[in-house]
This record gives C-alpha cells, structure tokens and sequence, in this order.
C-alpha cells in the first residue's frame, strides 16, 4: 500500500513535469513594494496583488507594531472560544459602516471565507450558478457542496437566467473583478437578473479598495449590494485574512455553523488592529487609486498594439498561448531584471497561458515605462508581437 501511494506520487509529478507546469516556490527578500531581491539580484516587481501599495506602507508597518504592543502576537483561541478581541469588534463594524451591511464575519483567508459561505449556507437540491471563471476556492467548495452545480458562460447574464430553477434554491456566485484577465463582471445586469430569483454573492478580492468611491469595491462603483459580499485583506490592505459581509441573521448563521469560522484560531488581534488602520487609508488616500490610473494609462499607451487584454484595474494579462513561450518570455525578461509571473494552466485554460502584469501605486511612472519598453523588446525579439 505504501509503495502503491508513493508510485501514485511521483507519477503525478512526472506527468506535471513532463507538460512543462511544475511550480516552484521562490525565497524572495522584499526591498519595497516594487521591488524585491533573488540570488543576490534586484528585480522590478509586477506580479504583486498589492495594488494600493499598502503592504510595505510605513505607516501601515507602525500600526501592526502598535497592534503588537498592546495585543500580542496571536489570538490564542478560535473566535468563540476566547479568540475574538475588542480589535475585532471593532474592525467588523468598520467595515459594515463603510460597506453598507449588518454583520462582517472574519476568516483567515480569502479561500477558507469562499468554502465557508457554501459549505455552509448550501444544502442538497439548492443549485449553484457560477460564472465559469470564478476561484478555484469557489469552484471547489461548489463541486464539494451539497448542493448541484452549474457553470454559466463567462460575463454572460443571459445564459445565468436560462439556468436559473423556479423549483429550487438558488445561488448565483461570481468575483467583481477576476483575477487573471482583470475583467469586471456585469454586475448590474446579474444583479437585475437574480432578483428575487436567487442569493448573490460576489467575491470583490480584486476590486475592493481599488474600484468605487473611497475603494468601496467593484459593487459599490456600480450602485448594487448583493447579498454576500466577500472582500480579502491580501491584496489591496496589504495584510492577509478576509471577511464575509452579510445581514444579521445570515451572520449569526454562519457563527453558528461554519466550520472555517468556528473550529479555527482567529486572526491575530494586533492584524485586526492594523486593517483597521489600513481601512482608514484607503477610504482617505485617493491619491493611490489616482496613481493607478495614470499608471495602467502609460501602460495601455505604450504596449495597446502588443496586449491582447486591456483591462481597467491594475490586473493587465498579456496571453501568449503555449506555457512553453510563456515561460520563455518571462524568463527573458528576468534576464533584464523585470520579473513578471508566467501563468499556466491548470490555473487558466489550456491555449491561454499568460504573463500577469499587476501595476501597483508603490510603482513610479519610470518603473512602468521601463518594463513596457523592456516587454516589449522581448517580445519582438521572440515572435510574440
């Protein structure tokens, strides 16, 4: 049986090898939020998800240093046991004054937030409507669910009504921005179709703090309040953890029943203290989702003709196709000190292996004129344009 489970092992990673997708982790040394050490180089960072700049903010620093000195290092306990803090308390009801909603339910990551919310609110004979781009946290946690599953067509609020059950619970699941083509999802038009015929639930990992007025999110920027909101703190805060927004009893639900929630450590009340902090920023530093603007409109202006996927966030995929050109690509421009992430199927379809670009407020407009002119180059250089 051993043997049996070690041969089952190495033939997967075999298999991954030989199709050219085997990942890697690489030890980093950040120097600031645009750039970063490896091997004693200096690298041009644009494959971070820390759009406002946030995460290496001094100001930021010193209110999880402050959160420490008076807080500690961790919660100690789960959140009903002893581990939910005043801190919490507190971060929750900002960001239900800010987002517009009753309760906020928090969870260590994005991922356990998605599984939690369909684990727990689904039961069997409901149906689950998902754009066919969302998550992988989504998408799992809906295959795994009781509940059964359909896929509707990417963006498409047309195909999402004709599955729509008038004998069923239904569920209609889709991300505000999605993450690898940074495209916006039609959010009124889903939100016109699901009314009164299903719970909505938008993931806004990639558009909270970055779209809407003072970063409320790619719901608020439309003028819809679905009936979940998830927002995540690991990209546009600059910290990590996530929180389900909901109304009171939906709340009280999820305390009462999801698992995520319940049988895990909270997060540290010194990290509550600092999101707390970081909401105050973003809702009051415009100036950062200013500077994305100019920033993806140099970058637009200087490589329109080589993109194939402009997008109006700071997430800017450049598909090449083949995972095999795609690495090839990146590992050129790494040669030239830009490090931009290859991104490979399994995480996007098979043919649509991509470059991620992800500009950042901590990038100067040089830094973006330089890896577009650099891209660019490369990219002659090996075919792709």
């Amino acid at each position: 049986m051993k043997r049996a489970f070690k041969q089952r092992v190495t033939s997967a990673l075999a298999e991954r090898a030989a199709q050219g997708l085997t990942r890697k982790l690489v030890p980093l040394a950040r120097q600031s939020g645009a750039q970063f050490v490896h091997q004693g180089q200096t690298y041009l960072h644009f494959s971070s998800n820390d759009y406002l700049g946030l995460a290496t903010d001094p100001a930021l620093i010193t209110a999880w240093q402050e959160g420490l000195s008076r807080y500690g290092c961790g919660s100690g306990a789960s959140p009903l046991v002893t581990g939910f803090h005043q801190t919490h308390q507190t971060l929750e009801t900002l960001l239900c004054e800010w987002l517009g909603y009753e309760r906020a339910i928090l969870f260590n990551s994005g991922f356990s937030a998605n599984q939690a919310v369909l684990f727990t609110l689904l039961q069997q004979d409901d149906l689950l409507l998902q754009d066919r781009l969302n998550h992988a946290s989504l998408m799992e946690a809906g295959m795994l669910s009781a509940a059964t599953m359909k896929r509707f067509r990417h963006n498409d609020a047309a195909h999402l009504s004709a599955l729509l059950s008038a004998d069923q619970t239904n569920m209609v699941v889709t991300e505000g921005v999605f993450s690898m083509d940074g495209d916006c999802a039609p959010l009124v038009a889903l939100s016109d179709c699901v009314r009164h015929r299903a719970v909505f639930m938008v993931d806004d990992a990639h558009g909270i703090g970055v779209l809407g007025p003072d970063g409320s999110g790619s719901c608020a920027a439309v003028g819809i309040h679905p009936d979940l909101l998830v927002v995540t703190f690991g990209k546009a805060f600059g910290l990590s953890g996530a929180a389900v927004l909901c109304d009171r009893d939906v709340g009280d639900y999820l305390t009462q029943f999801a698992r995520h929630h319940v049988y895990s450590t909270a997060i540290p009340p010194a990290q509550a203290y600092a999101l707390s902090r970081a909401i105050e920023m973003i809702q009051r530093e415009q100036w950062r989702r200013d500077k994305l603007q100019l920033l993806q409109g140099i970058y637009q202006e200087r490589l329109g003709h080589v993109a194939t996927a402009l997008s109006q966030t700071p997430i800017q995929p450049l598909i090449i196709g083949s995972s095999e050109r795609t690495l090839r690509v990146a590992t050129a421009l790494r040669e030239q000190g830009i490090w931009v992430s290859a991104i490979r199927p399994p995480t996007v379809p098979q043919g649509t292996a991509r470059l991620r670009v992800t500009l950042t407020a901590g990038h100067s407009e040089a830094q973006v004129r330089q890896l577009a002119m650099t891209l660019r180059q490369v990219m002659e250089r090996h075919g792709e344009s």
